[in-house]
C-alpha cells in the first residue's frame, strides 16, 4: 500500500469540506476521484499535499503519516501535484520549467534522461522547448505542467482535471499519455470528470458527494450502477 488516507476532516475556515474520507492507492496502481464540482476532490489532493492539511485523520505515504506536513517535506518524500491551474512559470522558457523541476528531488547526473523521456511523451514540448510558458496553448501548458511533475521521479502523482478546458484532440492526447505512464508502473490519483478519460486512464475509482466516499470499486463495477452514476456524477454511461 502506498497511499492510505484515514478518516480525514478538512476544513477551509469554519467550512466543513472532508467529512472523513478514507480511501487507499496501491503502487503502481492508477485511482481517479469522481464526483461533481464540489465534491471535495480537489480538496482531497491539496490535503495530501498538504495546501490544506486536514485537522483530524491519517495521509500515510509509505509508511509514514504526512498529515500536517508542509508542502515542500511531501514533495520531498516522492508526491507531485498537478494542478487544474498548471501553474507553470510564464516568463521562462519550457526548457527552463523542467529543469527548474528537478533541482529538490533529481540526483545530478539524472537530468538528461529526465528531459529526454519528458519529450519522448511530448514532442510537442521539445519544438517549444526555447519558448517562454506564456507563449504555450493552453494544450502544451498542460503538457508542460505533466512533463514538469514527471521528471521530478515522483513516486506518486496527483492529478487534477488534467484535460479540463481542452479541445477534443487534445484531451485523447493527453488521456493517452496517461494511460501510457500507467502502464510503465507509474501511481497515480487523478481527479477527473471526463468520465470517458477517467475510465481510460483509471484501473479503480472512488465516487465523492459533500466529502464523504460514496461509492469505491472498479470501473467495471461503477459502470453497472447507473442509480450511483445518476445520483452522484449527472451522467448514465
Amino acid at each position: 500500500m502506498l497511499l492510505k488516507v484515514e478518516d480525514i476532516h478538512t476544513y477551509y475556515g469554519f467550512s466543513y469540506i472532508l467529512q472523513g474520507i478514507s480511501f487507499e492507492v496501491d503502487e503502481g496502481e492508477a485511482v481517479a476521484l469522481l464526483g461533481r464540482n464540489g465534491a471535495g476532490k480537489t480538496t482531497t489532493l491539496k490535503s495530501i499535499i498538504g495546501a490544506v492539511p486536514p485537522r483530524s485523520g491519517k495521509i500515510v505515504f509509505s509508511g509514514a503519516d504526512i498529515a500536517g506536513l508542509p508542502p515542500h517535506e511531501v514533495v520531498r518524500r516522492g508526491i507531485s501535484l498537478i494542478p487544474d491551474t498548471r501553474r507553470i512559470i510564464p516568463n521562462i522558457t519550457v526548457h527552463e520549467n523542467l529543469k527548474l523541476a528537478m533541482l529538490k528531488t533529481v540526483e545530478k547526473g539524472q537530468e538528461a534522461p529526465l528531459l529526454d523521456m519528458a519529450y519522448n511523451y511530448f514532442p510537442r514540448l521539445k519544438d517549444r522547448a526555447a519558448n517562454p510558458g506564456a507563449a504555450l496553448s493552453g494544450g502544451e501548458q498542460q503538457m508542460l505542467a505533466i512533463a514538469r511533475s514527471l521528471v521530478a521521479s515522483p513516486k506518486l502523482m496527483l492529478i487534477d482535471e488534467p484535460t479540463e478546458g481542452l479541445m477534443p484532440t487534445l484531451v485523447e492526447t493527453i488521456a493517452d499519455r496517461l494511460k501510457e505512464l500507467r502502464d510503465t508502473g507509474l501511481t497515480m490519483l487523478l481527479v477527473e470528470t471526463n468520465l470517458e478519460v477517467a475510465f481510460k486512464v483509471a484501473q479503480r475509482v472512488y465516487v465523492m458527494e459533500k466529502g464523504q466516499i460514496k461509492f469505491s470499486g472498479s470501473k467495471d463495477g461503477l459502470l453497472e450502477r447507473p442509480e450511483i452514476q445518476e445520483r452522484y456524477l449527472g451522467v448514465s454511461v
